[in-house]
């Protein structure tokens, strides 16, 4: 359990350190992940 609360307060530091709502938190980690999916899809064709 204490692994998910520091997660949990993590996020809320993330969030309010950058100033941002839920919804905006949401669009962030969605473009996080299509970024990390990207460059990843990019090492597995160029190998």
């Amino acid at each position: 359990m204490k692994l998910i609360e520091r997660h949990k307060k993590f996020i809320l530091w993330y969030q309010n350190k950058l100033g941002l709502s839920d919804y905006g938190l949401l669009w962030v980690v969605f473009f996080k992940g299509v970024l990390i999916t990207l460059i990843i899809e990019r090492l597995i064709v160029k190998l």
